[in-house]
């Protein structure tokens, strides 16, 4: 086994990149943009160039490396095709064949949300666990679901789209995907933002939170904390509709630990407190006990997860 491994985790902005010892320690990270222009026809390019130059400054041959994860924020098949990625300008793309086509290395191509998934399996919240489910909780809602030590991608590469899991069936509002009542509608920091608005415009509660000119998740977690009813309230109702999420996707998978990340994650206990009660009510008494953690590797999941699924490759 080779003593190195890469990771890339593309995004629409910049490209992550890390160089990682096969135990998972971190010896590098560094980033580049990514350029979008002609369809993303640069971006693989792009990469394969600036891991060579990592390798040619650290004196890397390529029989040292197990090679090249790479994450994309798009469905990915199970032989590295990307089935479009409309953040990177990219339709149907067979990213694995290219860049080994760029690289003569090895390569393996995954979701960015079940890389990051992986990733903190490996190094992070999930640590010392074999089945995770993550859920970031951020402007949206993404997921991601590793059973033993192995991403589950599912026949079209959506496989872990935890934020399009239909959880109320009264919503008249469309989510962006198009559907009506996903997670993401209620769980992300948009989404609770939405239901405060809902709330206050139809309901007369007395609440500092009609005293703020911006509405904001943080804000809601901040006076929850001070116990303003309708903020506790506002925190409660995320955490059962994550909480009965959960509980839902243990029937499925039966995990051993749920990782919650994301910007929203940053309340803390006052959050996972409440999604673990909700969570415990829901559950099928056999998955009752699975643990509940905070992911711990923020932006860098990405690239952790992306240089542990090359690594699961040369197992």
């Amino acid at each position: 086994m080779g003593k190195y491994a890469f990771g890339a985790d593309i995004g629409g902005t910049t490209v992550k990149l890390g160089l990682f010892q096969t135990d998972g320690t971190l010896v590098a990270k560094w980033e580049i943009p990514t350029r979008t222009e002609e369809n993303g026809g640069w971006i693989l390019e792009d990469v394969a160039r600036s891991i060579q130059e990592r390798m040619k400054t650290d004196k890397i041959a390529p029989r040292e490396t197990e090679g090249i994860g790479i994450g994309v924020p798009g469905p990915v098949g199970e032989d590295g095709i990307v089935y479009k990625c409309v953040n990177l300008g990219w339709d149907v793309t067979d990213a694995a064949a290219r860049m080994r086509e760029l690289t003569g290395m090895k390569i393996s191509v995954g979701n960015d949300a079940n890389v990051a998934a992986l990733g903190e399996m490996w190094q992070g919240g999930g640590r010392g666990y074999r089945n995770v489910v993550m859920l970031t909780l951020g402007t949206g809602v993404g997921g991601g679901i590793i059973l033993d030590g192995h991403i589950l991608s599912g026949t079209h590469g959506a496989g872990g789209e935890i934020g399009h899991f239909p959880v109320c069936e009264e919503e008249s509002e469309a989510c962006g995907c198009g559907n009506k009542g996903c997670l993401e509608q209620y769980a992300s920091a948009n989404g609770i933002v939405r239901v405060a608005r809902r709330w206050l415009a139809g309901r007369e509660d007395a609440s500092r939170l009609r005293d703020l000119e911006t509405i904001t998740a943080k804000a809601i977690f901040d006076l929850a904390r001070e116990k303003d009813p309708l903020a506790e309230e506002l925190a409660d109702y995320m955490g059962r509709m994550v909480g009965r999420a959960c509980a839902y996707i243990s029937c499925v998978c039966d995990p051993q630990v749920f990782v919650i990340g994301g910007g929203v994650s940053r309340a803390g206990d006052i959050l996972t407190d409440s999604i673990q009660k909700h969570y415990a009510k829901a559950a099928f008494h056999a998955c009752r006990d699975a643990a509940f953690k905070l992911a711990l590797l923020g932006n860098d999941a990405g690239i952790y997860g992306c240089a542990r699924m090359v690594l699961n490759g040369a197992e």
